[in-house]
């Protein structure tokens, strides 16, 4: 938080960090809907039409779950690894 303005109060920079991360992620949701949505799209359906069959529907719902669980599996090993980095350097 040292390259903050500052002008502002710890309590006006804790609001600021706040907002930085909760745009951060949302952006991050919108990345994550956008890449399994292309993804298992591509994977699953061979023609697009009105309407999914039985296939294509179980397709996108397997191909969501594992993307949902690597995503997660990836953003905890990240966070544990953030956090190690900053015991770290503590």
């Amino acid at each position: 938080m040292d390259s903050l303005p500052s002008g502002l109060s710890n309590t006006q920079k804790d609001e600021l960090m706040d907002q930085v991360k909760q745009q951060i992620a949302v952006a991050n949701a919108q990345e994550l809907l956008t890449k399994m949505t292309e993804k298992c799209f591509k994977k699953c359906i061979s023609k697009p039409g009105t309407s999914l069959d039985n296939s294509e529907q179980k397709c996108i719902a397997m191909c969501m779950d594992r993307y949902m669980d690597s995503w997660n599996l990836v953003s905890r090993t990240y966070g544990v690894r953030i956090q190690k980095e900053r015991n770290r350097m503590s």
